[in-house]
């Protein structure tokens, strides 16, 4: 059954990030250099109104055919759609909350490619169309855990990491994995407004260890909630880490490229000191500027709903994944 998307704006940032944290953020931008909305739009000739007009063309999702994962599932209460889509990080469409659902509307996902390159014997490249059709698509409920110390249950659509790995047969000189996101200021505002997109250098790049990759928790994924992602989530694909925080979880991948040495990763450039290679949740280090020992659940409550739990070590996935972390200083290899 076809769910239709309520497009209205459901949440602010205050709803479900607590005031501590929303107020430190603004502090972060700030200290990039940001003097103001109006100033610094003022000097690109560009408006917040003009970069978010709208068009007869918007973005449109479509049902997809897949599987129940036979992988073991968790039974958390799953996170309303319409606050799934309605809330995102994905700077590259506006650093609030809620400016990718507006500016994302019109974003054009086909034709698209996902190349597959580096220390691999046979590097491929994907279309839009293969995206869907070279792996059987499964459903996988996870859990996603924000760095700023909110969550969600979030029903993915797609397939393993490791599968289209082992497709491009990796050399024995791959030991990393890079991730790319596209590069499009035309279409993607953020990336060409300094205001918008946060301060970050684009494109957007993440990396994961070779055997963290490979574990058959991550996942890349086409959809959601039984459709094709839509734009603000990370159309048409996305990584899924569910034992890392959410910036790891990298959007609208273009390249997927197999290293020898450690990636360098835009958020761990941009702070290094809050923003770890690994970014494994753990309740027990700290962000600097927050706890992170409990979260916000985002359910289907309003403004006064503040479902507070605890957080759990690698994000409730310790049993799938500790292993990959065994004698390493988790303090410091945050």
């Amino acid at each position: 059954m076809l769910i239709k998307i309520k497009r209205n704006n459901e949440l602010t940032e205050n709803d479900v990030t607590d005031e501590s944290v929303y107020k430190e953020r603004r502090k972060l931008l700030k200290g990039l250099g940001f003097a103001g909305a109006s100033t610094l739009l003022a000097g690109t000739g560009l408006s917040l109104n003009a970069l978010a007009k709208d068009s007869d063309s918007s973005f449109k999702t479509t049902p997809l055919k897949f599987t129940k994962t036979n992988a073991k599932q968790i039974t958390d209460k799953l996170t309303p759609e319409a606050k799934v889509i309605s809330h995102n990080n994905f700077y590259e469409f506006g650093a609030k909350k809620d400016q990718p659902i507006e500016y994302a509307k019109n974003f054009k996902v086909d034709p698209w490619q996902l190349k597959i390159t580096g220390e691999v014997n046979k590097p491929f490249t994907l279309d839009y169309e293969q995206l869907f059709s070279s792996f059987e698509l499964e459903e996988r409920i996870y859990r996603l855990r924000c760095v700023e110390a909110w969550s969600m249950v979030i029903p993915w659509l797609g397939f393993r990491l490791a599968d289209l790995i082992k497709k491009a047969e990796p050399n024995s000189d791959a030991k990393y994995v890079k991730f790319k996101t596209l590069y499009d200021p035309k279409q993607m505002p953020g990336q060409s407004n300094r205001y918008l997109g946060g301060g970050i250098n684009y494109p957007y790049v993440e990396g994961l260890r070779l055997d963290e990759a490979m574990n058959d928790l991550s996942f890349l994924s086409v959809g959601l909630y039984g459709k094709t992602l839509p734009a603000q989530n990370g159309a048409p694909i996305r990584l899924v880490t569910p034992w890392k925080y959410g910036f790891k979880s990298i959007k609208s991948i273009v390249e997927i490229e197999l290293v020898t040495r450690k990636p360098k990763t835009t958020w761990n450039k941009l702070a290094p000191n809050e923003y770890g290679f690994y970014a494994n949740v753990n309740p027990n280090v700290d962000h600097p500027r927050w706890s992170q020992a409990s979260e916000r659940r985002i359910t289907s409550g309003g403004l006064f709903a503040r479902n507070r739990i605890e957080t759990q070590m690698f994000n409730g996935y310790a049993e799938q994944v500790a292993e990959l972390y065994k004698n390493m200083n988790l303090k410091r290899y945050y």
